[in-house]
Parts: structure tokens; sequence; C-alpha cells
């Protein structure tokens, strides 16, 4: 599960990241430094904003019922899902175009004023904020309960993140961000298929889906989670350790179909293009 969030909060905080640098950068070397506190206004808000929707989320869910409980955390879970996917293909598409894009929605937030500068902010980062949020909740929930290792994850990821965007903005490093994306890109696809694996458990018990009871496989005696090279196949791959036939057809589908729209995709488009 660590290495799971960390991911997450490191393609998650890094993404924010770049948004922030990207207009402080415009406005800075435009000579408009002005206007920096909106922008600053807008980030605080949207992460003020993302922290509220979290405890939101926890806190609606504490009241419930057991099967209440599954049944929330299951559909929390396929929403994660969902988001993390759409984040997947969108960087992959605006990777190239996202700097030059923000420049110009800041460029007419500017000759609206303080509100447009803020609101600007506030949604470019809020996206992020929102999706951990859910994401996180999702980890918790799969993770059972009475670990710090998704909190841990998700903290180290987005503090990598920070210093990875303030070396870039400062040119201290240079790498390419599209390589950086389709690979970071890969490994969300398992991650993202563990957590919908996860999400079809919590709906089973919860009697929403059928065959809680007809597993796959169970490799717990096999292979203990506890162990180190346990932890490190969870980590990568995000499986359960008991899997029900469900859970495992969802999660081969999804990685599937969702990897080869990922990399297959792309290329198929150059070539014709070509």
């Amino acid at each position: 599960m660590l290495f799971a969030n960390g991911l997450i909060g490191l393609r998650e905080g890094l993404e924010a990241a770049l948004v922030v640098s990207i207009l402080i950068a415009f406005l800075v070397k435009t000579g408009r430094t002005h206007a920096l506190k909106w922008v600053w206004v807008g980030v605080v808000t949207a992460l003020t904003l993302s922290v509220a929707a979290g405890a939101i989320i926890t806190f609606s869910a504490a009241g419930m019922t057991f099967e209440q409980q599954e049944a929330f955390g299951g559909i929390m879970s396929v929403i994660a899902v969902a988001f993390v996917t759409g984040m997947i293909f969108w960087m992959r598409r605006a990777a190239k175009t996202i700097a030059t894009e923000l420049r110009g929605k800041m460029d007419e937030a500017l000759q609206i004023g303080p509100i447009a500068i803020v609101g600007l902010a506030l949604l470019s980062v809020g996206r992020e904020g929102l999706e951990t949020a859910v994401f996180f909740y999702s980890s918790v929930q799969a993770a059972g309960g009475g670990t710090t290792e998704p909190l841990i994850g998700f903290l180290l990821g987005i503090a990598v993140a920070v210093v990875i965007a303030a070396l870039l903005y400062q040119g201290a490093i240079r790498f390419d961000l599209g390589k950086f994306f389709t690979v970071t890109g890969v490994l969300l696809v398992f991650v993202a298929a563990g957590v919908l694996s996860y999400g079809i458990h919590d709906l089973q018990e919860a009697a929403i889906l059928p065959g809680l009871n007809t597993l796959a496989f169970d490799i717990s005696d096999t292979v203990p989670e506890d162990s180190w090279y346990g932890a490190l196949l969870k980590g990568f791959f995000n499986y359960s350790q008991r899997t029900s036939v469900l859970q495992a057809i969802a999660w081969v589908a999804y990685v599937v179909v969702v990897l080869s729209l990922f990399l297959i995709r792309p290329r198929r488009r150059a070539a014709v293009a070509n």
C-alpha cells in the first residue's frame, strides 16, 4: 500500500505542483507579480476544500452500518478508479500542451480580475485535490484500517512531487515529463486495477454483487503479506490474497483494456498519420 499510495501522491502532487509553477513562472516572466497573491489564494482554497472533502467522506461513513460502509466504500473505490483512469489519459494527451493552455487561460484571467485568477488556480489544483481525497479514502478502506501506510505513502509522494517541481522551476534538473507520465501511467493502471478489485470485494460484502466466497485463488499461506516478497508483490500489483472470481475477472479485464488503450492506441494513430 505504501508504494501504491506513494505513486498516487507523486502523480497528483506533481500535476498540481507543475500547474502552480507554470502559473507563477508566467506571472514572473511577464512582470505581473502583483497577481501572485491571488494564485496562492486559489491554491490554499483548493487544498482546504480537498481536505474538507476527505473529512466529509470519512465522517459520512463512520455512522453507517457494516453493509452500508462496504457499499459506500465499494462505490467510492469505483469512483476513485474512474478519476485515476481519466487522469492517466488526460495527462498523456495534455502533457505537451498544458503549459501553453495554462498561460492562455491566465492571460484571460488577468484581464478579467482577481476573482478569475483565484478561480483558475482553484480549479486547476482542486481537481487533483479531490481525486486524491477520494483515492485516499479508498486506500484506507482497502488497507483495512489500523495502519498509517496510506497516509505515509501519500505524504511521501506529495513531498517528492513538490521537490521535483521546485527543481524543475529553478532549472536545476531536466527530464522528459512525457516519458515520466507514461511510465507512472502504466504503474497506475495496476494500482487502479487493485482498487477496483477491492471495490468489488466491498460490494460483494454488502451483498450488492454475488460471488463473495467463490474464490479464484487463496495464496494467504503461500505468499503471506507480512513477508518482504509478499509486501513487494502486493505493493506493485495491489492484489488481494483471497481473490474472488469476479474480482480476478475485473482486475484482468481492466489491466488488459486500459493498458492496451494507453500504450497501443497512440502508436496506431502515429502510424496512420505517417
